[in-house]
């Protein structure tokens, strides 16, 4: 008897947390293995940060909290939005806090979508983007860019993924795998496209806003045109390197925020509340930490892009944000490593780069994207020389 629900046996596993599982049992083993698959700063929590969790546990926070978070902390989140010119002014009541922007994301697919419904996604893709969707029982609708055009999509393309059954797009700008960043103007071109069907919802997830080296951030919900419809997901995960005290938030149309947080009421409730008071003082306190992190990502990006474009076959171009390489590998399938395997799909590539040059990569195939690997650079200048030396050694002993 299977026990398991059609559901959940529908999704595909996260290959990003399967890699890095894989890379850590072969440190079990003893083996020196340079993990670049996972997606989370390598910096410590700021101090102040800290601080404020700290008292928040002597002062008694530890009751539960409003569904969609403590009064302040929404008021803090507006009060960071606002900096932005053009930006909608939001009503806390506008603003929903859950347990990372990763539930923000899903809570925003299930609190909107029905079963037929259809959301245009731009792929290369987050891994869970997909598999959310299915969540839902709405289809996900890919548009592929490859790195000719630094992985983003055109406002033709768009408009052709659009069907009268599109209920929502979904935009990652800077991005992950890619670290593509979309300008102003190239949002703008997207935006024209959307302002024709003013029944399709807009999913922005802006959670490396911060770690971003174009020196410009634009946010989808500063456009007049769609901002009624734009669902901006953001948190302090990547920016303030606060992956695990699970904090993010949406802020959406009344309408949809108030469905979420019913929606949330049911399944979670509240996030902590201790990491609640950490990401206030995050929003409320000094941005200089988080400055000085966006600069060790670009320092480290100049470098990680320097580093691979040496490796004779492997095609990179130069990611704009995020702290994410994500180079194209077709010149390597169909090649035999010294061990007489055969590599015939990035995923062979990830795995024979895993086992036998010891580094932890992903498939691109988990973002849609086969032919690429995704390399993650949050992580110090050495591990990225020495693991860039070990990748171009395997690279180079494939005949």
């Amino acid at each position: 008897m299977n026990r398991i629900s059609n559901l959940v046996q529908s999704l595909s596993p996260s290959q990003t947390l399967a890699m890095s599982q894989k890379s850590g049992e072969l440190r079990a083993q003893g083996i020196d293995v340079i993990n670049l698959s996972v997606g989370e700063p390598d910096f410590p929590t700021p101090a102040h940060i800290k601080e404020a969790a700290k008292k928040a546990i002597d002062e008694n926070y530890t009751f539960y909290t409003p569904v969609a978070g403590y009064l302040s902390l929404r008021q803090a989140i507006v009060a960071d939005l606002a900096r932005h010119p053009g930006m909608p002014a939001y009503d806390p009541a506008q603003i929903v806090v859950s347990n990372g922007a990763k539930q923000s994301l899903c809570n925003a697919l299930m609190a909107t979508l029905n079963p037929g419904d259809e959301v245009v996604i731009p792929v290369p893709a987050w891994v869970s983007y997909v598999e959310m969707v299915k969540l839902t029982g709405a289809t996900s609708v890919t548009v592929m860019a490859g790195i000719e055009s630094d992985f983003k999509i055109t406002p033709e393309a768009l408009e052709a993924a659009i069907t009268p059954r599109t209920r929502m797009v979904m935009l990652n700008s800077p991005s992950n795998p890619t670290g593509s960043v979309y300008s102003r103007e190239e949002l703008q071109g997207l935006v024209n496209v959307l302002a024709r069907h003013p029944e399709v919802l807009i999913l922005s997830d802006e959670i490396y806003e911060h770690i971003n080296f174009t020196g410009s951030f634009t946010s989808l919900a500063t456009f007049p045109e769609v901002a009624d419809r734009v669902i901006l997901v953001n948190g302090v995960s990547k920016a303030y390197a606060m992956t695990g005290w699970r904090i993010g938030y949406m802020a959406a149309p009344l309408d949809i925020a108030k469905a979420c947080t019913k929606l949330q009421s049911q399944y979670t409730s509240n996030p902590s509340s201790i990491a609640q008071k950490a990401a206030e003082a995050a929003y409320a306190g000094s941005q200089e930490c988080v400055e000085e992190m966006r600069r060790a990502f670009e320092r480290r990006r100049d470098l990680v892009v320097e580093l691979a474009g040496q490796i004779p076959g492997l095609k990179v171009n130069k990611p704009q944000g995020a702290f994410y390489l994500f180079p194209e590998v077709s010149a390597f399938i169909g090649l035999t490593a010294p061990d007489g395997r055969k590599i015939t799909s990035s995923g062979d590539l990830a795995m024979y780069l895993l086992e036998e040059g010891h580094v932890a990569t992903v498939d691109g195939a988990a973002f849609c994207a086969p032919g690429y690997i995704r390399l993650s650079y949050a992580t110090a200048d050495d591990t990225i020389r020495e693991a860039l030396a070990r990748i171009k050694r395997a690279l180079t002993a494939l005949k």
